[in-house]
């Protein structure tokens, strides 16, 4: 990767007769450019020139010291010097011209902030950077290398069959059902479509077939491991989803959520009164009504939860914590990719949270995944294995396998659809390292650093899994999870 910056000092008063004294300071910066960086690496000065009141200066660089840092490092000792010397002082750095170049076998098809231009060519990917003093100081170069790096390692790899390693696989047992189980449910009156995409409204069978699988969850892992209930927010604000780091991708997949402008009933009142003549909602006219959107509709469970705990010091006495919500919707667009009751915008889930120390942290999910395992073993006696895939947050950084381990990670429980002979993700658990404690300052009063866990159950998804394969008979489902289902309700009937 090479950098080179042409940039100049705006002075307060012409430096014609600090030449000398310009060009001494320059041409012995070179350990200045190199400082912290390894032999041979580092910034220089390829040139420079003084004139009608400004310092114009050439730099070049590698990753090390890179051009921007450069620029900066010098400027101080250089107003010292003219300051202190000449009366002169330096006002401000215009950035001229800023080409970052960088091996690349295919060029970007996607539009970076602050790159006004990018040019592929023999193996080269030149950036034109349009940035000025204060985007130097903000490091928005460094985050624009950041992207770069990440946008070129995701074009060595692709889906999460690419890193996905198997751990652990249930024994062979035969399917009781070979249907589509939501076809079938919707067959029988279980659950219909909503109003809305991706949405499902579920009947009285479907519901306690939902309950059933709460009960579970709660008898067999919440309260014997000790966690205690919260009501998480469903509404998250661009504020969570940045110390999350969801910020940095879910543009794509999240429900957006706007505030009306006002609330005063005459600025409505044409809306309304429209609605009121043509009995039609006018979309295009509340569009101009609303405010910008202020975040989204709930897409990952834990990040709100983490508000509660933020700027805070935990007591070492009382980690872990342990915590769990259920009581809400979360949303995702899933774009035309929903079917069933699999794969939905709006779906119900059990999100579960732990933080303590490392050690802690990664002995609570050893305890979850014995749990899992009985409940998928004995209980519900399904056909299922464990696999790691990379999380999105090690993604970003292009760690890809177990090797990359460092103890965070996910696990997906994948179970076998037999209508299709499909694998489906149906459960999770994902240690996430000190990334929420870090992002939300959020420590151990030790002082050691705080990581934490979540593992969300989706309730459609082991729906999926459970009737997929037994299907929607009582009398072929185990007899452990029949006597948890109890009677089966009377459904509603039609005319």
């Amino acid at each position: 990767m090479k950098f080179h910056l042409e940039a100049s000092y705006r002075l307060s008063a012409d430096a014609k007769g600090a030449e000398g004294d310009v060009r001494e300071f320059l041409e012995s910066s070179a350990d200045l450019l190199k400082k912290g960086a390894a032999e041979g690496k580092g910034a220089r000065v390829l040139g420079w020139d003084l004139d009608d009141g400004e310092i114009s200066v050439v730099i070049e660089s590698d990753r090390y010291v890179r051009a921007h840092d450069a620029v900066l490092r010098l400027r101080r000792p250089l107003a010292e010097l003219l300051g202190k010397k000449h009366r002169i002082g330096v006002r401000g750095i215009e950035v001229n011209k800023y080409e970052i170049e960088v091996e690349s076998e295919t060029s970007i098809d996607h539009k970076i902030p602050h790159v006004r231009e990018m040019v592929h060519r023999d193996g080269t990917l030149t950036l034109s950077l349009e940035v000025d003093e204060a985007d130097l100081r903000n490091q928005v170069p460094d985050r624009i290398v950041s992207l770069l790096d990440e946008k070129i390692a995701s074009q060595g790899y692709g889906g999460k069959a690419e890193h996905w390693e198997l751990l652990w696989e249930s024994p062979q047992r035969p399917a009781k059902f070979e249907k589509d189980p939501t076809e079938e449910m919707v067959g029988r009156g279980w659950i219909k479509h909503g109003a809305s995409r991706g949405q499902w409204i579920y009947g009285p069978e479907g519901t306690h077939l939902f309950r059933a699988f709460e009960r579970i969850v709660l008898e067999e892992m919440i309260g014997p491991l000790g966690y205690r209930e919260m009501i998480f927010p469903k509404l998250v604000t661009w504020d969570v989803w940045k110390k999350s780091g969801h910020a940095m991708g879910v543009y794509p997949e999240i429900y957006y959520v706007c505030p009306p402008k006002t609330r005063d009933p005459e600025f409505w009142a044409e809306v309304m009164d429209h609605y009121k003549v043509t009995r039609e909602v006018p979309v295009e006219l509340i569009k101009e009504k609303i405010d910008n959107p202020i975040g989204g509709m709930c897409y990952a469970q834990c990040p709100p939860s983490w508000v509660f705990f933020q700027g805070r010091t935990l007591p070492s006495d009382d980690l872990p914590i342990k915590i769990f919500d259920r009581s809400g919707t979360s949303h995702r667009y899933e774009s035309g990719g929903i079917h069933g009751i699999e794969r939905v915008d709006e779906f119900h889930r059990i999100e579960i949270v732990w933080m303590g120390t490392q050690e802690q942290v990664k002995e609570e999910a050893e305890k979850l995944k014995d749990c899992y395992r009985r409940i998928f073993e004995e209980i519900l006696e399904l056909r299922w294995r464990m696999a790691w895939v990379t999380p999105w947050f090690m993604a970003q950084e292009g760690k890809t396998g177990l090797a990359e381990m460092t103890g965070a990670g996910t696990v997906d429980y994948e179970a076998l659809l037999p209508y299709n002979g499909d694998w489906i993700e149906f459960q999770n658990l994902s240690i996430n390292g000190d990334k929420y404690p870090r992002g939300f300052n959020v420590k151990a009063q030790s002082g050691d650093p705080l990581w934490s866990g979540c593992s969300g159950v989706g309730l459609e998804r082991w729906a999926s899994a459970f009737l997929a394969q037994k299907g929607l008979d009582p009398e072929n489902w185990p007899e452990a999870f029949r006597d948890r289902f109890g009677e089966m309700p009377k459904g509603i009937r039609f005319l």
